[in-house]
């Protein structure tokens, strides 16, 4: 997910580097736009560090060379920012900027950038009470809010010019949530923590050999992101992936089955709610050798059972939302309703994995979400997708508990 952050020029405009570094902590990339009056309240270099992109300054930005002409690229910059963006979001909206939004004037790359998306805009207003009360700014205010533009109203407060009243910028939270909601994304589980474990196990064999499976942690880095962008804080417990992680979950990075076990016992107290989906081995070898094992002919490989660490974390509990996943080729719904009992599970979603191009290795999923009461399927669909119906379901049970 991609915002582009207006900043416009009022005194609130330092206040939107905090905003980059909360869209962040959820995953969304930020590409910070500035007009000429934000650059006199915050230096560009301040966004760019934080946001580790070029801060956008200007419509025609020169060659680089001392009286060059304009750079082609930077004429239409503004429509490819427009065409990548998921939503635009102004903080601080000036009554300048309403005016220019408003009216379809376009002098300079913000309100270039507004004419030529056709993402949700989110604006932050942030005024002195009598230009925010004036009849042109209510009027601009509501032409805006019929074009779909959402208006995070400011608050009552004391002001930069000395008066008290309405126009402070609104809180950041306030703010966020309209954004995410803009995006999609709405902040139901903004409180909850989440422990999410994805990817595989490796259990060793000898220095160069290893025992693992084919997921590839797909699953379980979707539900981090999705989880995130609902506002909760996401503790993202993953075996060896080649995923980049989502931006805002805390990482801890394990091998073994043994280590995940321990990892989850210890962040479980700080968890409101657990996602198990890491594929995790069921059996490791009885005896590790300390040199790798040479070619000699045919020979055994003795293995032990794992911990269960589903049914672990399940006893463990206390009042904690558990859910697993399941990968089944047979008799998907009856052994999966079978681990649901036996483990004492809120919740677990199965899928059958004998299906050609679903499940691992594999952007899609089908899967079926079973609880003490219900039975959701969920067809083939992407699994950002099938994220947001498991996480949609853990909301539920969140809010009702469930009879046992």
């Amino acid at each position: 997910m991609k915002v582009a952050l207006g900043v416009s020029g009022g005194i609130a405009a330092y206040k939107a580097a905090e905003v980059v570094r909360l869209l962040q902590d959820r995953g969304i990339r930020v590409q910070v736009v500035m007009t000429q009056g934000a650059q006199q309240f915050v230096r560009p270099l301040t966004f760019a560090a934080l946001s580790g992109e070029k801060v956008i300054t200007e419509m025609f930005a020169s060659g680089g060379a001392e009286n060059a002409p304009p750079n082609i690229d930077s004429a239409i910059e503004h429509i490819a920012i427009a065409q990548s963006i998921d939503a635009l979001l102004v903080v601080p909206a000036t009554a300048d900027l309403l005016a220019k939004f408003a009216q379809g004037i376009a002098g300079d790359f913000l309100t270039t950038l507004y004419l030529a998306t056709t993402a949700r805009v989110v604006v932050a207003p942030a005024m002195n009470v009598n230009m925010w009360n004036h009849p042109a700014t209510q009027a601009n205010l509501e032409i805006l809010r019929r074009r779909g533009v959402r208006i995070v109203e400011p608050g009552d407060g004391y002001l930069a010019c000395g008066m008290t009243g309405h126009g402070r910028l609104a809180e950041n939270d306030l703010i966020i949530a309209a954004t995410m909601e803009a995006l999609g994304a709405s902040q139901q589980l903004a409180g909850e923590t989440v422990l999410l474990t994805a990817g595989p196990t490796r259990e060793k064999i000898d220095p160069v050999r290893y025992l693992t499976n084919r997921s590839s942690g797909r699953m379980g880095y979707a539900l981090a992101e999705a989880a995130l962008r609902r506002g909760a804080r996401v503790l993202l417990l993953s075996g060896p992936t080649n995923l980049i992680p989502p931006g805002g979950a805390e990482m801890t990075r394990v091998e073994s089955a043994e280590q995940m076990r321990q990892a989850a016992l210890k962040l479980l107290p700080e968890a409101t709610i657990v996602i198990k989906t890491a594929a995790v081995a069921d059996y490791r070898p009885r005896n590790t050798a300390d040199h790798k094992i040479k070619r000699e002919g045919a020979t055994s490989l003795e293995l032990e059972p794992t911990t269960d660490i589903l049914a672990e974390l399940a006893r463990a509990k206390t009042s904690q939302i558990i859910v697993g996943f399941a990968a089944e080729t047979e008799n998907v719904l009856e052994n999966a309703r079978k681990k649901l009992i036996a483990k004492a599970l809120d919740a677990i979603v199965v899928n059958d994995v004998s299906r050609e191009g679903i499940g691992f290795d594999s952007d899609r999923n089908a899967v079926t979400i079973i609880t003490q009461s219900e039975v959701i399927e969920v067809p083939e669909t992407t699994k950002w997708e099938v994220a947001q119906r498991v996480l949609d379901q853990i909301a539920r049970l969140r809010k009702v508990p469930q009879a046992r």
